[in-house]
């Protein structure tokens, strides 16, 4: 049921794909029937394609030029990815524009927007997407030296009794002290497919991703799990800038590899033994910037020879470091049964989760209703596979770890029963 790939049709030897998801900032319905228009950065008024969104607000997969994929092999090269700027437009809501997604050779992005409906609008516009260049490519502020386990100065304690993955990270998009910086509610799994796809190119072996992934996520969770700027009186979990903390960018373009890896591993992080608390896990790009951490453009060179992830993880921070699993997950109904969900299923846990799929396809009429009886049949199968093609996920109709969590996620976002206070 993968989405076919329409072309931009182009003699271009290379070549990214791109899909557009369209939601209404309330409610979080899909909006089907959005027009949507992209053009070349370079050439802002040539519109190349015009799509019309489906029933689940998703454009199809369409191809566009890219660079050479050697550009993204290798530091100080070209450019690497090609920009599109990207319009929107619905009945009933604010136009969206997007400039600078960033589409990269042979990798799927996907780029998601949220568009306000015109009676919430209160007479402000909706605000406009801009995505600066990646930060391999781009000129960013280097990382200030921070240790890797924080302590209160009075007791040597940490903030937290537990690691918790939360539901929400409050970014804050710019230095610590700059007051004039909006502040972003972006759900947790969200923010990290935003980090990596800001940080890292998707590009790269799939052990680098893994690696850069885990290190975002640990060094994320130490912020989480010491309350580092809230304890200094600031409203916010963590800083877009890349002196203090990663490059968040509001609005970007993600990518298909990398939201499913964080989609699989976002409970992980990064420990040591005797130490409660996340490692905070400096890194840094390795050229422009050396660090005591992981080298990004260091970690690619290791996943070329094929380390795996935890060997690149060790290269950089020490054989002592492993990986570790949070134990409570944020605004979930209810935690994974420890087992995947399949055709022959029976219980409480099916039952749950079909009741979950149903009110889901309230919003998303794609996916079909099933029974809730508690009996894991085809139709649930069949409403699953839809399940995982709407939400990236591979379509195998198997309730797993990453597709239980993906429904959970979901379901709270349509039936808002956790919003941020």
């Amino acid at each position: 049921m993968a989405n076919p790939i329409c072309a931009a049709q182009t003699d271009d030897p290379f070549s990214g794909t791109l899909r557009i998801n369209v939601t209404s900032s309330v409610g979080f319905f899909p909006i089907p029937g959005a027009s949507v228009s992209i053009s070349d950065s370079d050439t802002p008024d040539l519109v190349i394609e015009q799509l019309v969104t489906d029933e689940s607000g998703q454009t199809g997969v369409i191809s566009l030029p890219a660079p050479n994929p050697a550009y993204s092999q290798e530091p100080d090269q070209p450019r690497p990815y090609t920009d599109y700027n990207i319009r929107i437009t619905a009945p009933g809501y604010e136009t969206v524009s997007v400039t600078g997604s960033e589409i990269l050779p042979n990798e799927e992005s996907i780029q998601s927007v949220s568009m306000n409906p015109e009676e919430v609008a209160e007479g402000e516009s909706q605000e406009d997407i801009r995505i600066p260049d990646h930060t391999l490519f781009g000129d960013y502020p280097a990382k200030i030296p921070e240790e890797e386990l924080k302590t209160d100065p009075e007791t040597g304690e940490i903030v937290l009794s537990r690691v918790v993955i939360p539901e929400y990270i409050i970014v804050h998009d710019g230095e610590p002290n700059d007051a004039s910086a909006p502040n972003y509610y972006i759900r947790y799994r969200d923010y990290i497919k935003n980090v990596a796809s800001s940080e890292i190119y998707a590009t790269w072996p799939e052990s680098t991703l893994y690696a850069n992934i885990l290190a975002i996520q640990s060094f994320t969770l130490n912020r989480v799990y010491t309350e580092w700027y809230p304890s200094r009186g600031y409203p916010f979990t963590i800083t877009s800038s890349t002196a203090y903390d990663h490059k968040f960018i509001y609005g970007r373009n993600t990518y298909s590899n990398i939201d499913r890896l964080v989609d699989t591993v976002f409970a992980n992080y990064l420990s040591r033994p005797g130490v409660r608390q996340p490692i905070f896990t400096s890194y840094c790009d390795g050229q422009r910037v050396t660090c005591q951490g992981l080298s990004q453009w260091g970690s690619k060179y290791l996943g070329d020879q094929g380390y795996s992830a935890i060997e690149i993880i060790r290269y950089y921070y020490g054989s002592d470091m492993f990986i570790n699993t949070a134990t409570a997950i944020s605004g979930v109904p209810s935690s994974w049964p420890g087992y995947n969900l399949s055709v022959g299923s029976t219980g409480e846990k099916v039952r749950q989760m079909q009741e979950q799929l149903n009110r889901i396809a309230q919003n998303y009429p794609a996916i079909p209703r099933v029974t809730a009886d508690g009996v894991y049949g085809e139709q649930t199968a069949e409403a699953v596979r839809v399940f995982q093609n709407v939400f990236n996920l591979p379509e195998t109709g198997i309730v797993d770890y990453t597709t239980w969590y993906k429904i959970s996620s979901v379901y709270v976002a349509v039936t808002r029963i956790s919003e941020p206070g």
